[in-house]
């Protein structure tokens, strides 16, 4: 899919450099960059929304160049959820600019219990500290209590897929990344290539 993310990579010298990822599946990426590469040089970046990827140069063009991901078979499966949650945003009417960072998760399948007791199976597209989308075939009314899991919720919003959530409390990131999933959209300008 075609793609315009920011990011950084190192080359097998350590330097690290910026790019721009053009488009990206769960086998290959391109880079536009200003520094060139030879076909079979190792790769590894972090990449805005998507988070680190690793492979070999296998074309280069001017301006850039595309690498082959090497990943196992989870890593990709969740590569493709993650660029399958990109090109979905802007139809689920998620904005770009949201108060927290995403949470992609990893497990996505989870039950969402309405307030007189029925019980639904559900599938959480993203999530951060504050609330959640999810993907469910009953639209609770707006302003509806809900349960996902262990954490209280009201219904704040309805689009194609399902429903947005607002958590009744803030919840702690670390414990929702460590049951959930990993954080998206995080800044990756601090992050190190060699981590």
């Amino acid at each position: 899919m075609r793609l315009n993310l920011l990011g950084r990579f190192m080359l097998a010298n350590k330097r690290e450099f910026p790019c721009q990822v053009m488009n990206m599946s769960p086998g290959g990426a391109s880079f536009i960059t200003p520094v060139g590469a030879e076909i079979g040089d190792r790769v590894v970046a972090y990449i805005d929304h998507i988070g680190r990827i690793e492979g070999s140069v296998s074309r280069i063009f001017e301006g850039g160049f595309a690498i082959r991901i090497a990943a196992t078979v989870r890593k990709r499966e969740k590569l493709a959820a993650q660029l399958t949650w990109l090109a979905n945003r802007k139809t689920l009417g998620m904005p770009e600019d949201r108060r927290h960072e995403r949470i992609l998760p990893n497990k996505p399948e989870i039950e969402l219990k309405l307030i007189d007791g029925r019980s639904y199976p559900c599938q959480l597209i993203d999530m951060s500290i504050s609330g959640a989308a999810i993907a469910i075939a009953v639209r609770p009314a707006l302003g509806s209590q809900v349960t996902l899991g262990k954490m209280h919720a009201t219904v704040v919003r309805h689009f194609e897929l399902g429903i947005a959530i607002e958590f009744d409390d803030v919840q702690d990131r670390r414990s929702l990344i460590t049951k959930f999933g990993e954080e998206i959209g995080a800044d990756t300008s601090n992050l190190s290539l060699t981590a």
